[in-house]
């Protein structure tokens, strides 16, 4: 290194401690190590070369985005990353991150450069200035374009839900959807026990739990293309609210996960009376033959459901991870099947009412498959 070099490399120094840490950008990632040192080299273009970190939440992604990451950051110490073994989502991404820094503001938005870090200067000064609590890129105020949704259908169901949400705040805000936001981290931190960390709907958790009411700044934000990865959403926006209005109201009662569970199980014995009656009333089958199939179709059903639904953030994809969740799916309804019968036998011989006993049984039929399910479906077939 020449005498010029340490020069260079003294004034950067010195010009960083005279700039301290003030914003961290959370990245939430999933296959998108194409997308690392570009998104770098564009926060920096935003933002100049000191004052903020980027942190990289990677969701064990299997195309070695937290092994860029780790390389960008050997050379650059305002790169971060935090891998996570056996948590996905967006929303819990989002909020390890948030916490896991020291910057008095915080922003998240994606790594696939849908979102435009040129906003962050703005958004950054309306919440320093105190103006606003918490600053939002939105697709849908004026002069925002959504032409990077994927399809019609998405951008309509995404407006769907802003709609439903504007009810339930009683705010004015054109994007509770949006992914893209910046705030005070203390404020974060205050609030993060609160929050439910499920599913997509980091933001619209954030505002409903809010005491008081967060003030609002919105920007106008021009949605691009994908550059390249996965994206953490899906097709099914509205779906994402109304389970995020289930767990702002219900949730501490009966948890949500545990609720949708239920619902799917509910929806399941009509598929198994319907395939019943199906083989054995209009096919005119034996029995044992009809209940076999109803079983089947049933169990298929749920985890087909459940794998949409209830466990959307850590969705089973590939056919051979679908194949041996469906297989382990089966088996705990399986032992669950016996627990229920075994219990509900039990209590019935000891003078329970019938309906007691049988309710009893698939309360814990439930229980139990949920848990076996979570931990061992779920929870290891990634």
């Amino acid at each position: 290194m020449t005498q010029t070099d340490l020069s260079v490399a003294s004034a950067d120094a010195v010009a960083a401690m005279a700039k301290p840490l003030e914003l961290a950008i959370v990245l939430p990632t999933l296959n998108e190590k194409a997308n690392i040192a570009p998104m770098v080299a564009r926060l920096e273009e935003a933002l100049g070369p000191f004052g903020w970190e980027a942190l990289f939440v990677d969701d064990n992604s299997g195309d070695g985005t937290s092994d860029e990451v780790r390389r960008l950051a050997l050379q650059d110490p305002r790169i971060r990353v935090i891998q996570r073994i056996g948590r996905r989502g967006l929303a819990s991404a989002a909020i390890e991150g948030m916490c896991a820094t020291a910057a008095p503001f915080v922003a998240v938005m994606d790594a696939d450069h849908q979102h435009d870090p040129q906003l962050l200067p703005k958004m950054l000064a309306a919440v320093r200035s105190g103006d606003a609590d918490i600053a939002i890129a939105s697709r849908f105020a004026e002069g925002a374009s959504a032409s990077g949704l994927s399809s019609e259908g998405r951008e309509k169901g995404s407006k769907l839900a802003n709609a439903l949400a504007r009810k339930l705040t009683g705010s004015p805000l054109s994007d509770a959807m949006s992914g893209y936001f910046l705030m005070r981290s203390e404020q974060l931190r205050g609030q993060a026990h609160r929050l439910s960390g499920i599913g997509f709907k980091i933001l619209l958790d954030i505002l409903a739990t809010a005491e008081p009411r967060l003030r609002i700044a919105e920007f106008p934000l021009q949605f691009a293309e994908r550059l390249s990865g996965e994206s953490k959403l899906d097709e099914a926006v509205v779906l994402d609210f109304l389970v995020g209005l289930y767990e702002r109201y219900l949730g501490r009662i009966i948890p949500t996960r545990f609720a949708l569970f239920g619902t799917v199980g509910a929806l399941g014995v009509g598929v198994h009376m319907s395939v019943l009656w199906l083989f054995y009333i209009a096919g005119h089958t034996v029995f044992a033959v009809g209940q076999t199939a109803a079983t089947i179709a049933a169990m298929t059903f749920n985890f087909w459901l459940n794998n949409f639904l209830t466990y959307r953030d850590q969705k089973l994809t590939g056919f051979r991870s679908i194949l041996m969740g469906w297989a382990g799916f089966c088996a705990t309804c399986l032992v669950g099947a016996f627990a229920n019968v075994a219990v509900a036998s039990l209590l019935q011989i000891r003078g329970f009412h019938w309906v007691l006993a049988a309710l009893a049984g698939i309360v814990l039929g439930s229980v139990w498959n949920y848990a076996l399910s979570s931990k061992f479906v779920w929870g290891r077939f990634k």
